[in-house]
Parts: C-alpha cells; sequence; structure tokens
C-alpha cells in the first residue's frame, strides 16, 4: 500500500521511499521510468534503479506515475507554460511597433473600433482595451509546433532521486527531522509537518522540540489524538489554541479565535494550570499577547472550573487584575536609569535575552568597567544559548565592523571564510521580517568598541568550535561553501534549487531565463514579470519589462493580462552582452489578487546553451523554482551579479516590497530596489564556509570533492546535492537538511 505523504518525503528528502510491489521482470520500465524523469531534469540513483529492476513492471509503473507527478511539480512543469509571442525568443516586436499593431487590430474590429477612436481623440489609449493585447492568441499545442526539441547538454540539471527505507520509516524520520530542527521552519515546511504530526503522533519523538511553533502544531496533533501535551510556557499554551483555530502560531499575525468543545477547553485550562502552579513567575509572559489572551478567556470560560484555579489567574493577568510584572520591564527599568549592571545580573537568567541585547548593552555601558561586565556575562552564558542565536549575534558583530569601518583583526574568518578590511559604512540599515517584508532606515547608532567586539567573536567562535561534531572525513563541495546558514526557514521560500537569503552560487551558461507562472482564484490579476540592470554603484543602466520588450542582450515573452487558466511570461537574457553589474528580476503586480490570494503562483530561471533550442519552458533547464507566497505588491527573489572575475553568480533576497496598491512598474521602484539591494549584498553572512573551517580542525581529513569520485569510506559530506556511491553510514547535508548542521 502507497503511504498518503510519500510526496513530502520525495520533496523534502529527495528519496523515493522503497516501492513496494511483488517481485518481476521490472528492468525494462525501470529504465523507461528513467528516461522519461531525465526529460524533466532528474535520474534514478544507481540501487533505486536496482530496486525497481526486481519488481513487476506494474509496480514499477504505479511508482513511476506517482513520482513524476511529484517531481514535475516540484520543478514547476506540472502547468503549460504558454507565451505571448509565439515564437519568443525570437521575433519579438519593438514595443511601440507592437503597440501601433494592436490599435491598428482593434480599429479593423468593428466591436472596439469607436472606443478606440474614441481615447485617440484624446490621445492616450488604455492597451487593456485592445482586444489583441494581454490575451494569448494561440494555443499551447500551436505555440509547440513553433519551437525545436531541446538539444540535451552537459549543463542540464540532474536532481538524483535516492532510494529510501520502507515508507512508514521515511515518514517518521522526516516527521522527527523537522520536529526537532533547532531553526525555525518555513510556512509550507511547518504545513508539512503539521500533516505529519497526524499520522507520527503517536510513533517516535525526536529527544527535544527547541522550536515553540514546531511544539504548537505537535500538541494539536497530540490533543486531538488524546495524548499528553507538551507545554512548559503559558504561550504554548496560547500558541496551541491558534493551531486548533488555523491560525498563526507564530503569534506574529491576528487569529480569529474559535468555538472550543468542552473537551478541548478542559485540555486546555489544565495545561496552563500546570504551568502556572509549577512556575507561578511565567504569569508575567501574559503581558506579550494580552489582547489575544482576554479573546481566548472568553471561549474558555475559566469561571466555570474551579479546580484550576492557577489557570484563572492567566486571564486576571491579562485583564489588568493581578500584577504580574514582565521581565522586560524589569530589565528596561534598570537600563532606564543606566545600570547597566544591574540589567546584566538579570538577563544572566535568560542568557538567549542577554545576547540578542548585547549590541544595546555595550553601547549603553559608560565606563570600561561595565563594558567588561557585559562581554564576561556573554562569555559566561555562551554555552546556554541556542545555536542559532549564538551564530545570529556572531554574524551581527562581522557586520558591525563594516558598519564602524572597521578592521576584522581576529585573525579568525569572517562569515564568508575572509579576512582583513571590509571599507563599507553603515549609513543605512536593511530590515527583513519572517515574512520577507524589508525596510531600510537610517542607522544612528553609536558604534560598539573594537576590542569588546573582537573579544566576544572570538569567544563564539570557540563556542561554535566547541559544539561541532567531529566530521571524520570532510568532503566539501566547493559550490556549496557560499551557500548562508540557514539559521531560519522562514528566510527560504519553498521551493527547487532555493538556498537561503544572501546564499551565493556560480551561474554557468550563455543563457538566462526567468519565468513566472500564476494562476488567478476569483479575478483577473495581472503580474508583469520584468528585470532591471544596475551598475556597480547600483545606478539603472536598462530594464526589461513589458514597456521595454526588447534591450541589448534580452526579450520578453510579451505581457499577459489575466490568468483564469493560467499564464506564463518570461525574460531571456544572453549573459555576454548585458550591460552593467547587477540583474535584477522581479515580479510586479499590477492588478489582481496578491501572491497569497491567486490559487498559485512561483517564479523561477532557466540556464541553456546558445544552441540548445527548445520550449520557452523547459524542465530539464531549470535551476531554481521557488513559491511566491508573501506579502508586498513586488517579488525579489534573487539578483545575479557579475564578479570581477568575469563570472555571474545568483545572490538569493527573498524580499518582498510594498509597493503600490495596483500599477507596479520596474520604473516606478528603482529607487528602493536599488537601496535594498546594497543593504542585503554588502552584507556578509554566516555561511557553510565559516563553519567548515572550524569543523575542519577537529576533522581526521578534508576532501574538497571533484565532482566525480567518492570515498570507500564514510564521510561527512557537505553539498548542493548528494553524490550517488557514498558509503551508507555517512552523515549527508544538503540544502534539503542543511538546518542540521546549526548546532544545538
Amino acid at each position: 500500500m502507497v503511504h498518503p505523504l510519500e510526496p513530502l518525503v520525495i520533496r523534502h528528502t529527495h528519496r523515493i521511499p522503497a516501492p513496494l510491489g511483488p517481485a518481476g521482470e521490472g528492468a525494462v520500465a525501470a529504465r523507461q521510468f528513467d528516461a522519461v524523469l531525465m526529460s524533466v531534469g532528474f535520474k534514478l540513483s544507481a540501487p533505486l534503479l536496482a530496486h525497481l529492476s526486481g519488481l513487476s513492471e506494474e509496480a514499477v509503473v504505479d511508482t513511476a506515475v506517482r513520482t513524476l507527478r511529484t517531481v514535475r511539480e516540484m520543478v514547476g512543469d506540472h502547468v503549460r507554460h504558454n507565451a505571448y509571442f509565439i515564437d519568443f525568443p525570437a521575433n519579438v516586436p519593438n514595443t511601440l511597433d507592437f503597440w501601433m499593431r494592436c490599435i491598428t487590430e482593434a480599429l479593423a474590429d468593428d466591436a472596439t473600433r469607436a472606443a478606440t477612436l474614441e481615447q485617440l481623440s484624446h490621445g492616450v489609449v488604455n492597451l487593456l482595451t485592445l482586444p489583441s493585447y494581454g490575451r494569448y492568441q494561440h494555443t499551447y499545442a500551436e505555440m509547440l509546433t513553433h519551437h525545436d526539441e531541446l538539444i540535451a547538454a552537459a549543463g542540464d540539471r540532474m536532481t538524483v532521486l535516492h532510494l529510501g527505507g520502507a515508507p512508514d520509516e521515511e515518514v517518521t524520520a522526516l516527521y522527527v527531522a523537522l520536529a526537532g530542527s533547532g531553526t525555525p521552519l518555513g510556512e509550507d515546511a511547518l504545513r508539512d509537518l503539521e500533516a505529519l504530526a497526524e499520522t507520527c503522533v503517536a510513533g517516535p519523538q525526536p529527544a527535544e522540540i527547541p522550536v515553540r511553533e514546531n511544539r504548537a502544531v505537535i500538541n494539536r496533533a497530540r490533543l486531538l489524538a488524546g495524548s499528553e501535551l507538551l507545554l512548559d510556557t503559558v504561550t504554548d499554551v496560547l500558541r496551541l489554541a491558534c493551531a486548533l483555530a488555523g491560525g498563526d502560531v507564530t503569534l506574529l499575525e491576528p487569529t480569529r479565535l474559535r468555538a472550543l468543545p468542552r473537551p478541548v477547553r478542559r485540555a486546555l485550562l489544565a495545561g496552563l494550570d500546570s504551568v502556572v502552579a509549577e512556575a507561578p513567575a511565567k504569569l508575567a509572559d501574559v503581558h506579550a499577547h494580552r489582547e489575544v489572551w482576554k479573546r481566548l478567556g472568553e471561549r474558555l470560560h475559566p469561571h466555570e472550573y474551579p479546580q484550576w484555579p492557577y489557570a484563572a489567574e492567566v486571564f486576571a493577568v491579562a485583564r489588568g487584575q493581578q500584577q504580574a510584572r514582565s521581565f522586560d520591564s524589569r530589565v528596561e527599568e534598570l537600563l532606564g536609569t543606566n545600570d547597566v549592571t544591574g540589567a546584566v545580573d538579570l538577563l544572566k537568567s535568560a542568557p538567549g535575552k542577554l545576547f540578542r541585547s548585547l549590541d544595546r548593552l555595550l553601547r549603553t555601558a559608560l565606563t570600561e568597567e561595565e563594558r567588561e561586565t557585559v562581554v564576561s556575562a556573554a562569555e559566561q552564558v555562551a554555552p546556554k544559548v541556542a545555536g542559532r542565536v549564538v551564530l545570529s549575534v556572531r554574524e551581527h558583530l562581522h557586520n558591525r565592523a563594516a558598519e564602524n569601518g572597521e578592521s576584522d583583526e581576529t585573525g579568525q574568518s569572517g562569515p564568508s571564510g575572509k579576512t582583513g578590511k571590509t571599507g563599507k559604512t553603515g549609513e543605512r540599515r536593511v530590515f527583513v521580517n519572517r515574512l520577507g517584508r524589508a525596510w531600510v532606515t537610517e542607522d544612528t547608532r553609536p558604534p560598539v568598541a573594537a576590542p569588546d567586539r573582537e573579544r566576544l567573536i572570538t569567544a563564539l567562535d570557540a563556542e561554535m568550535r566547541r559544539r561541532l561534531p567531529d566530521p571524520g572525513h570532510l568532503l566539501i563541495d566547493p559550490d556549496a561553501l557560499d551557500v548562508a546558514l540557514p539559521l531560519s526557514g522562514k528566510a527560504v521560500a519553498s521551493g527547487l534549487g532555493v538556498l537561503p537569503r544572501g546564499s551565493a552560487l556560480p551561474v554557468d551558461g550563455e543563457l538566462l531565463r526567468f519565468f513566472v507562472y500564476w494562476k488567478q482564484t476569483s479575478r483577473d490579476t495581472d503580474y508583469d514579470l520584468s528585470a532591471l540592470m544596475l551598475d556597480a554603484d547600483y545606478k539603472t543602466v536598462s530594464w526589461l519589462s513589458y514597456t521595454q520588450l526588447t534591450d541589448v542582450g534580452g526579450e520578453h515573452s510579451g505581457d499577459i493580462t489575466e490568468a483564469p487558466d493560467g499564464a506564463s511570461e518570461f525574460i531571456n537574457l544572453r549573459l555576454g552582452a548585458v550591460r552593467g553589474t547587477f540583474i535584477v528580476p522581479q515580479v510586479n503586480l499590477f492588478s489582481g489578487e496578491g501572491f497569497e490570494e491567486v490559487a498559485e503562483s512561483f517564479f523561477g530561471f532557466m540556464l541553456r546553451e546558445g544552441e540548445q533550442q527548445g520550449r520557452p519552458f523547459e524542465p530539464r533547464t531549470v535551476r531554481m523554482k521557488s513559491e511566491l507566497r508573501g506579502p508586498g505588491r513586488v517579488a525579489l527573489p534573487l539578483v545575479f551579479q557579475h564578479g570581477a572575475d568575469g563570472r555571474w553568480r545568483a545572490k538569493w533576497l527573498h524580499l518582498y516590497l510594498k509597493g503600490h496598491p495596483s500599477a507596479n512598474q520596474v520604473e516606478g521602484n528603482q529607487v528602493s530596489v536599488a537601496t535594498l539591494l546594497r543593504g542585503i549584498v554588502e552584507r556578509e553572512q554566516l555561511t557553510v564556509r565559516y563553519l567548515t573551517d572550524l569543523m575542519a580542525g577537529a576533522a581526521t581529513s578534508t576532501t574538497v570533492w571533484d565532482g566525480k569520485s567518492v570515498p570507500e569510506h564514510p564521510v561527512t559530506y557537505i553539498g548542493l546535492q548528494r553524490p550517488d556511491g557514498l558509503h551508507p553510514r555517512s552523515r549527508i547535508l544538503t540544502p534539503e537538511n542543511l538546518r542540521d548542521l546549526i548546532p544545538a
């Protein structure tokens, strides 16, 4: 029997749970399956091909049908990608010539002639009123007849699918990995965890669940299954209530709480009561979400349950009927009187808060003695701080040196493995929230003293080195070294080939092609794919969009203004002809439904050699496909940068600009895009290189993988894709599970 969660395993791990079925002669069907997979950029590993070959032909075909459905969706090939200009990228007209042609056709149409003449009399024509503008003029099948078959090239993407274990074992392993993640998951992964928890709640569990959002969705499954809840703060109960309402378990977005059945009310109140009875000081946490607690109290009716008096105190605090001073207010009071030493003494009981307050404490300290108190306290509590927080502070401190115009004299590698002077200034600060919404503000902070900063960096490097496991033989894919550490899954969109914000990856190929696909839910929706070209000083050189269909080295596939059955737009660029240092693809919402409202929307890019030809969308040339599901009206998925060495590199942004309510255009957001881009590009991220440099000291040996042969003995492999033939006892870290590299 096929496990219903098999697609989740394939998407998250690139493993196919060992297919079950009667033995037989499935070799021919398995090879055919492999050939079809290769046409969409995937391939069976040797062990998986051998396993399928030993099954019956029917079992192989069933596996092929299920798997192809999943991988086509992963790469964006589950929909038909038509282009407005049927020969794209050939024969794309000049923009003004194209508009004049549309007007001529409207004048030749009896139904639109009068209205078009009326517009012309006023000197302005609305393109959307022209019948041949913005709507496909041919079918997908007709478009295919205008394109030759894609010629295979050595540079085509090939993602290997590996043989997994038994289906139940694979599903359980994925559940344990996601549930026990030490870094927050992205929105899609959190939904997957919720589905997994419903199946796996009675089975093996991770040793601990450090991320509170994960605990909330797991508690929901445990509550529905009648299992004991995992609660140690009052906020855990509030998150669970939001999970039961289908709301935001991060508590950053408002949730409309629902009426709850009596058994659920009893479970939540009993959980609250036990938490407060064990530690009354945790009542102080109520202040952070007082209004939500009030609304929850209206649905739990705590007055009906006198057997849980401590639970009633939670709602008394929320209503202001009982005092419970918050930890943060006590810290603020001390800092308000410039009592840095007192604030540090208090914060030592909350190591994570102390680390998050380090910059402020160092700026507030007035004397060398106070700064010594701050730094000494950080060194003392460092072993108790979560690994992702330590790494975040390490990255912050390194970039503070850049902002202050200081050199990094610690002798340690910077976040990207570099040392020495940065030569950058900190006139502006870029902020990005968990949803990818970005904004810029003036940096008015005084500097952090260099000796304190350098001492802290040295201490944090030592702490990270202590926590990292012995890697044994370390095998490293050099292309993975500049991948940013996934300190939060919220900095990564879901999809194929997607890397954390700030990651850099070489781009090799003659032709670069972007694509966007969207399908509206209930009203006409117009997304506009554009590309902005900037010079080294972030000044506009040129752009491609529906208002400029061609430019030196590039073509736009044409504007589609509605998508009831789905629509695609493309931009084709010859990298050797591009003017400028940066290429910034963006998706502008012109009208209709937002990125979170449409039925589906995603962005990606392809790489081709000049002679490959093929359809506008060819799945095996897709290097990245990411979902567009953020706030704002302008999406900035990534940027391409031309380096001093002559190579192009992609750098992931995952940003959304607020934009205008409608009619967003690349011409109107050049300044804001350039400002944000500078902040992201010039910030040094903590990368895989930083941790591998720390790990190398404990490794028995370190090898940079040549992309061909692999050792016969177990290794710790870190790379973009798992090589075939690694020893079964190897530890494998790829973008799908790179979060496991973050020490606890």
